[in-house]
Formats: structure tokens, sequence, C-alpha cells
């Protein structure tokens, strides 16, 4: 488990009130908290760095550091869940909903050895048994994978009770897909979906910046050009696009708009696909059949 204390420390008064709560279920982690918040109020920043390292799970931490705060080890598996408990409870009682936790790409666990896949298997099974038995109130659990991780015979398949618990039907037509199933199927990218998601994040950009200036200047017609013409770069393969599509968007065009007042990337910017700045993937899907030289 990896998280960042920063910001917390405003909000301290409101959990220490409440410190009992996290002090009898998840003593070890109350502990490293008094001794983050001990440290910043002293402006020792190495011990509350460290503090927050060992929280984050990180190895290695200065035994010192630890034995200021009154902790011992490293963090292992069975701490982190309930670390997770305690703060879950710290969220909650700074006024905060809950916490989404998201797993992605856990298809890589087809790579590994077949004794580290049945671990990690097992301990998502348990994750999973845990947050159905109420143990982590507030907790929003979201695994991400291949159709072939949940499918295949190298991935949830692998391990019955697993595949039991995230059992889904599908229909034929996604249109009719249940979004309260265990399980979802996420379509794959269109060039209209892509002009809708780089429009979101214009509109971000522009509140993020305070910069009404980017949605006039790169409106949706702009956006939809912009995404067709990567795509078009990509040998038409739209599922491709994406990644290289909102770094354009970001860097070569939202932030010329933003710092200078009279840049118009329709006059200006050009598109241009560096192979050094494209994954293996997107490499291949712009390259075309000219591109390859033939032995004669």
């Amino acid at each position: 488990m990896r998280t960042t204390l920063k910001g917390w420390t405003g909000r301290w008064e409101i959990c220490s009130r409440r410190g009992w709560r996290i002090s009898r279920s998840t003593p070890g982690f109350a502990a490293a908290l008094r001794g983050y918040q001990s440290a910043t109020a002293k402006g020792d920043r190495t011990t509350a760095n460290g503090l927050a390292a060992w929280l984050g799970g990180q190895p290695h931490v200065a035994a010192a550091v630890r034995r200021d705060a009154g902790v011992k080890g490293d963090l292992d598996h069975f701490a982190a869940l309930s670390f997770l408990q305690g703060l879950l409870t710290v969220l909650r009682d700074s006024g905060h909903p809950g916490l989404l936790l998201v797993l992605d790409e856990v298809e890589t666990l087809q790579r590994v050895r077949s004794d580290a896949r049945d671990k990690a298997l097992n301990a998502l099974r348990q994750l999973v048994d845990e947050v159905y038995s109420g143990r982590f109130p507030g907790l929003f659990l979201v695994i991400t994978g291949t159709p072939a991780f949940y499918d295949g015979q190298q991935g949830v398949q692998r391990l019955a009770p697993l595949a039991q618990r995230l059992a889904t039907d599908f229909g034929p037509d996604i249109r009719w897909d249940n979004p309260r199933a265990t399980q979802i199927r996420l379509p794959g990218f269109s060039v209209e979906t892509l002009v809708e998601l780089g429009s979101k994040v214009c509109g971000l950009y522009a509140d993020a910046y305070q910069c009404p200036r980017v949605l006039t200047v790169v409106d949706a017609a702009y956006v939809g050009d912009l995404a067709r013409a990567v795509t078009g770069k990509l040998g038409g393969q739209v599922g491709v696009a994406p990644r290289i599509f909102l770094k354009k968007l970001v860097a070569d065009v939202l932030d010329r708009v933003e710092q200078f007042d009279d840049y118009d990337p329709r006059q200006l910017y050009a598109l241009t696909l560096r192979a050094d700045e494209l994954t293996e993937v997107e490499r291949n899907a712009a390259t075309s059949a000219d591109d390859i030289d033939l032995p004669i």
C-alpha cells in the first residue's frame, strides 16, 4: 500500500480527538501517524519523511526513525490491510466519503512465476472477501485487467474461488451490460469517444489554470481534428491513440495556448510523431508496409 501524508497536518486535530479508534484497531498505524505529526511540528523533515515512507511500505527505513515513533520492522501484507482500515478511519473523520482503490493492469500477473502468481491471485480473493465482509467501510475497489486475464487459464480461472466471485454473464450486445455486475466490459475507443475525452481534459485544464481562453481556442472541432490526425498517423488504430493523443493535446497545444496569448494551434501547430516518444505498440501501428525494407 503506497500513500502520502501531505495535507493531513491541518486536519490532525480532528483525527486525534477520535484517535482511540485507530489505536485500538491499528496501533502501529496510529503510532506512525503520531510520530509523523510530532516530527512535522518540530520541523524534523528527515523523521517525518522516513515515517511517511514506512507507512507507504517502503523498505529500508532507518531504525532510528522507526524507534522514535515506537514502530518496529517493515510493513508486510498483513499490516498493510490493517493500515488500510486506519487510513479509511482517518479519511472518514476528516470529512471524506471514502477511498477509491484501483489495482491497475493486473494482467501482468500472467507473466510472473507460477508460485508468485498463485499467491497473488489468492491475495486478490482474500481482499475481495474482506471488502464484502464489511471490514473496509468506505472502500471502493476496482481491479482492471484484460479479457485474457479474467477468462484465460493463466489468470483468474487458475483459482476457482476467485473465478466464482468474479463470474459475470455477458450478453452478445454490450449495450445491455449490467453496470452493477461484478465485472464491467470497457469498449474500445472510437474517434467520437476520443474527442469526448479530449474535451473533458480541456475543461479540466481550463479550470486548473484559470484560463477560459483555452476552451475558445481549443474547441471540440479542433480536438476532433487532432484526434483524427493522431489516429491517422497510427494507421487508423484508435485503440492505440489515446496516450499519445493526450500527450500532444496537453504538452503541445494546451500549454502553448495557456502561456502565449497569440498562439493559434490551427495556424502554428504541425503534428509530428517521433519514434523515440512512441511505445513499441505505437511504433508498430505507425509503421506502414512501405516503410519496411524487404531483401531483394
